[in-house]
C-alpha cells in the first residue's frame, strides 16, 4: 500500500480525527499541533492560545483507494471552513482552519479545494495554507478520542456525532461504517 499523509486543522482535534477515522483509504489518523513557536507544546499551553499553534490532525492514506483532492473535501464539508479562528464554541487560533500540505502538488490542490469551496458556499473561505511545520503529537488521552469517550462524553455525543452523521450522509461511499453495515 502506497501512503501520503494532509495535515490539516478544523478547530478541535477530536472532531477532525473522528471523520477521518471512518474514511475508506485512511490507515492512521493522530492528534496533535502545528504552526507554533514553541517546542513540544502541550494541550494546556495550546489551549491558552499563545503559542500560535493549531489543533490539527495528520492522516495517512492510500492515495490508490482516496485522493488528497477527496481528503479535502471531506475536511471541507466536516467543519465551517468560512469562521475565521473559531469553530462553534471553540474561539482562538488554535481553533482555525488551515492546510499544511506536504508538497506543491497539494498545495495546489488545497488552493483548488478552497476555490471549489467559495463556489459551492457562496461566501468567503477563512481557511488558510500554511507551510508545512514541526509537527508535535498531542498527548496520549487525545488520540481515538472520540472512539473512547464518544458515548459518554456530552461535547462528543453534541458536537461530534452531528459531524459523523453528516459524513456520512454525504458521503456514503466514502465511510467504513458504512461498508461495515453493508
Amino acid at each position: 500500500m502506497a501512503s501520503e499523509q494532509a495535515t490539516l486543522a478544523g478547530g478541535c482535534f477530536w472532531c477532525t480525527e473522528a471523520v477521518f477515522d471512518d474514511v475508506i483509504g485512511v490507515s492512521d489518523v493522530v492528534s496533535g499541533y502545528i504552526g507554533g513557536q514553541v517546542n513540544n507544546p502541550t494541550y494546556k499551553q495550546v489551549c491558552a492560545g499563545n503559542t500560535g499553534h493549531a489543533e490539527a490532525v495528520r492522516v495517512t492514506f492510500d492515495p490508490d483507494v482516496i485522493s488528497y483532492s477527496e481528503i479535502l473535501d471531506i475536511f471541507f464539508a466536516t467543519h465551517d471552513p468560512t469562521q475565521l479562528n473559531r469553530q462553534g464554541n471553540d474561539v482562538g487560533t488554535q481553533y482555525r482552519s488551515a492546510v499544511f500540505p506536504h508538497s506543491p502538488s497539494q498545495e495546489a490542490e488545497a488552493r483548488a479545494g478552497i476555490e471549489r469551496t467559495q463556489a459551492e458556499l457562496g461566501q468567503r473561505v477563512a481557511t488558510t495554507i500554511e507551510p508545512l511545520a514541526e509537527w508535535y503529537p498531542a498527548e496520549d488521552y487525545h488520540q481515538e478520542y472520540f472512539a473512547r469517550e464518544g458515548s459518554r462524553n456530552p461535547y462528543c455525543m453534541a458536537v461530534i456525532a452531528p459531524k459523523l452523521r453528516k459524513f456520512r450522509k454525504s458521503f456514503a461511499a466514502r465511510a467504513k461504517a458504512m461498508e461495515d453495515a453493508g
